[in-house]
């Protein structure tokens, strides 16, 4: 056997086994359903975000046979950890006066595919049953009820702390939060993207 078929043999072998089942951390996350309303600015959020708190709400347990709490606990240094370049700190703290605009993540765990970002922005909220050991996350930034960004997410991990959840945050901050020049708008006076 050639050395590429040998290669392609063991990546079907491997393939139909369960995640637990690898001999090594499967640390990569997998992310679609990327969407940015017409208002998303990446500057906006940082100058909202820079030097701040800022609040993330969890809906749904991605790890049922730990107690809400826990999991929240565990999760946000690896959240704060894969944090994005503003020197932000995230909380779960809800403020005494709501804020406005009120500027948010709200990470939905096992989210029910009907969900939309409008709906989760209104505090609307539906879950579907989840799979031991596989982390399906929708995120959706908003500010007050209108969506800014939103990303699915998804990953195998055992534990809120499990490097998989690290790599997990990593790759999704870096698109809930894009900072690419495409969504930038231009302050040339054209009206076209570049």
């Amino acid at each position: 056997m050639r050395p590429i078929q040998k290669l392609l043999a063991a990546a079907v072998a491997i393939a139909g086994l369960p995640v637990s089942a690898l001999p090594f951390s499967a640390e990569a996350a997998t992310l679609g359903g990327t969407d940015y309303a017409t208002q998303y600015e990446y500057r906006e959020f940082y100058s909202i975000a820079d030097n701040r708190p800022f609040r993330v709400v969890l809906l749904g347990n991605p790890f049922p046979n730990m107690q809400i709490g826990e999991v929240a606990n565990r999760m946000l240094p690896v959240m704060q950890a894969q944090k994005p370049p503003p020197r932000l700190t995230f909380t779960y703290d809800v403020p005494v006066e709501p804020p406005h605009p009120d500027y948010r993540a709200v990470l939905v765990f096992d989210a029910a595919p009907n969900l939309s970002a409008d709906t989760v922005c209104k505090g609307g909220r539906a879950f579907r049953p989840g799979t031991p050991g596989r982390v399906d996350l929708f995120a959706v930034y908003c500010r007050n009820d209108q969506f800014l960004s939103q990303v699915l997410a998804t990953t195998g991990a055992a534990a809120p702390d499990d490097p998989a959840m690290g790599a997990l945050f990593r790759e999704l901050f870096s698109v809930l939060f894009s900072r690419q020049p495409s969504l930038m708008p231009q302050t040339s006076g054209s009206s076209f993207r570049h």
